[in-house]
C-alpha cells in the first residue's frame, strides 16, 4: 500500500465486526493504490473481537483507532478525517472493494472539476449488477412513498421514481451513497463534518444536501465501479436499533430540512408515515428473525468471508 510524504488521499473506513468484509477492502486498497499517495484510517467501534488485531498484524501500514464505544458511523468518520489533512477524503465501508484505476480517475476528475464537491461511483454488486442506490435524488413524500412501497422501482421516470435519479446517468446529482464517497477536504472544511446527530443512515444524504445549499456539485461517475456486498456491514436483516436509527434519520433530515416550509398537516402526515413504516419494518424484521427463514438470509459462499452485521 502506497503512503507518500504529502499524500493526496485519506482513506477512512468505520468497521464493527466485520473482520472478513474489512481484510478483502484493505487488501484491495493495497492492491490499487493511487498515484499521489494515501494514508487509510480504520476506526473499530469497539467490536470487542479480534478485528483490530487483524488490522494491526496484516496491515501495520493502515492508522487504526479503537474507539471506547460504538460511536456510530458519523461520529467515527469524523474522528478519521480530522486526523488527515490530506486534499481529499475518502469515506468507503467496509464492505466494498476498490478496482484498477478506481482511485485515479475519481481524483483525476475533482482536480478537473474544482467545483465537485463530492464525487461516487458505479456501486457493482458481486453478481455484477447496479446497486440503485449509488445515486440518488433528495428525497420529496411522493418520491419516498414510491421507493419503499416498490411503485417506484418499476419505472424509470415520473415523481414516484425520482428517489432513484433514473435521469442522471452521468453528472451532477442530489447525492451519492455514503459506502463511496470521495470529498474535497476544502470543501468540508467549509460546510463542515458528518452531522452527528444521525447515528447511522441519513448522514450521507444530508452532507450532500449541506454541500449543495454551500454551492459544491455532487458528481456520479458510472465509468469507475466499486464492489459493493449489498447488506454485508448491516446485514439482511436490520436489528431493533438500526431499524430505530434508519427511521430517525428520516424524521430527522425531514425536520430539518423540509417541515420549515411545509404545513403542519402535511409535516404530521410525514411524521405519521415514518412511524408507521417503523413499526411495520420492525413486526418483519422480528419475524424473520423468529421463523429463520432462510430464503431471506442469504448464505454466503465457502470461500466469502461471513457477513457480520456494521453496529448491530
Amino acid at each position: 500500500m502506497l503512503v507518500a510524504a504529502r499524500p493526496l488521499l485519506d482513506v477512512v473506513i468505520v468497521s464493527y465486526r466485520c473482520k472478513g468484509l474489512l481484510r478483502h477492502c484493505l487488501s484491495s486498497l493495497r492492491d490499487h493504490p493511487p498515484r499521489g499517495g494515501m494514508t487509510v484510517r480504520v476506526v473499530d467501534n469497539a467490536s470487542g473481537d479480534d478485528t483490530a488485531e487483524m488490522v494491526r498484524r496484516d496491515f501495520p501500514e493502515v492508522s487504526l483507532t479503537v474507539a471506547p464505544k460504538n460511536l456510530g458511523f458519523g461520529a467515527a468518520s469524523n474522528v478519521a478525517i480530522g486526523a488527515g489533512s490530506a486534499p481529499y477524503v475518502l469515506c468507503l465501508n467496509p464492505d466494498t472493494r476498490v478496482t484498477p484505476g478506481s482511485l485515479d480517475r475519481l481524483l483525476d476528475l475533482m482536480e478537473e472539476r474544482i467545483k465537485v464537491g463530492i464525487s461516487g461511483c458505479r456501486l457493482e454488486l458481486e453478481d455484477g449488477s447496479f446497486d440503485y442506490a449509488a445515486k440518488r435524488s433528495f428525497p420529496t413524500p411522493l418520491s419516498a412513498l414510491g421507493h419503499f412501497t416498490g411503485l417506484g422501482r418499476q419505472r424509470d421516470w415520473g415523481a414516484l421514481a425520482a428517489y432513484r435519479a433514473p435521469e442522471v446517468e452521468s453528472g451532477p446529482v442530489d447525492a451519492v451513497n455514503g459506502a463511496f464517497m470521495l470529498i474535497r477536504r476544502s470543501a468540508l472544511d467549509e460546510v463542515g463534518l458528518f452531522d452527528e446527530g444521525y447515528w447511522m443512515y441519513m448522514e450521507d444524504l444530508d452532507l450532500c444536501y449541506r454541500f449543495a445549499e454551500a454551492g459544491w456539485v455532487t458528481w456520479y461517475e458510472p465509468s469507475v465501479t466499486v464492489i459493493h456486498v449489498k447488506a454485508g456491514s448491516s446485514g439482511p436483516v436490520r436489528s431493533p436499533r438500526l431499524n430505530y436509527a434508519f427511521h430517525y434519520g428520516m424524521f430527522r433530515f425531514y425536520r430539518e430540512y423540509y417541515a420549515p416550509t411545509r404545513s403542519r398537516l402535511v409535516s404530521f402526515a410525514v411524521y405519521a408515515g415514518i412511524a408507521v413504516k417503523l413499526v411495520i419494518s420492525v413486526a418483519r424484521n422480528g419475524l424473520r428473525g423468529a421463523t429463520g427463514d432462510r430464503q431471506l438470509r442469504p448464505q454466503p459462499r465457502a470461500t466469502e468471508p461471513r457477513r457480520e452485521a456494521l453496529f448491530s
